[in-house]
């Protein structure tokens, strides 16, 4: 018994401690996040990257009108009559001027902006939804992705901690720590409270964390998972023993 009761203490202590480097959050953290209604994005400002998908637009050229293109991992799109031109890092705006410098040497172009190019699929921009979720992993973002959305998406388990969900902003720079401050799920839904409603940005981290007993449960079958196999290995054996010797006569 009271082995059986310094084991589940040790248990206890260890998830504690686990959980206590789960919730690293500042409240302050929350001013490096932008609200829906504080941003305006623009298609024309999205960066490009692979394996984004554009469309061009220009009557005048058949040979480039309404053509889609998936850029591709060295960042770049290609055609027939006008060959590769630099997509990856640009914007839309960018790619069109370039697409203009190559057709103007085959075709003379009227107006200002002869040429249109459209995002029709975005794929290279994601956001990460982790733990206990029904949907984790990486989430492609558009620009307007609010951590509501994102949860509402993902859909946190019976397991989720939803008043202690954390949200991250990982920093490039070793140097300076990255921005992470908590969110109370149950608090959104059931009172409306968007006041932690921010606009995700790529490679922002939403992690929902399991609450005490589903962390208990957890720590406990990692613990025992090992031990089942080694005595189901262990019978195994035996019984293969046991039959070898009444095959063998003994």
């Amino acid at each position: 018994m009271m082995y059986t009761r310094a084991i589940t203490m040790v248990i206890l202590s260890l998830i504690m401690i686990s959980l206590t480097g789960c919730f690293s959050s500042r409240a302050e953290d929350i001013e490096a996040f932008l609200k829906p209604h504080e941003v305006e994005v623009i298609a024309k400002n999205y960066v490009l990257h692979p394996p984004d998908e554009i469309e061009v637009l220009c009557s005048k050229v058949p040979e480039i009108h309404l053509q889609r293109q998936q850029i591709r991992p060295d960042g770049k799109i290609s055609f027939e009559a006008l060959g590769e031109i630099e997509a990856a890092g640009k914007t839309p705006g960018q790619v069109a001027k370039l697409l203009q410098q190559k057709v103007s040497q085959l075709y003379t172009l009227a107006g200002d902006n002869p040429i249109d190019v459209r995002v029709v699929t975005y794929r290279s921009k994601t956001y990460y939804v982790l733990g206990e979720v029904s949907y984790p992993g990486p989430k492609i973002t558009t620009g307007r992705d609010t951590a509501l959305r994102a949860l509402a998406e993902a859909r946190p388990t019976v397991l989720a901690w939803k008043g202690r969900i954390q949200i991250i902003r990982p920093s490039g720079d070793e140097s300076v720590k990255s921005k992470i401050f908590e969110l109370d799920f149950n608090r959104m839904i059931a009172h409306g409270d968007m006041s932690k409603n921010v606009l995700l940005q790529e490679g922002d981290i939403i992690y929902v964390p399991p609450t005490v007993l589903a962390a208990i449960g957890q720590t406990v079958e990692e613990l025992v998972r090992p031990i089942g196999s080694a005595f189901s290995t262990v019978y195994t054996v035996q019984r293969a023993q046991v039959g070898a010797r009444g095959y063998g006569g003994y």
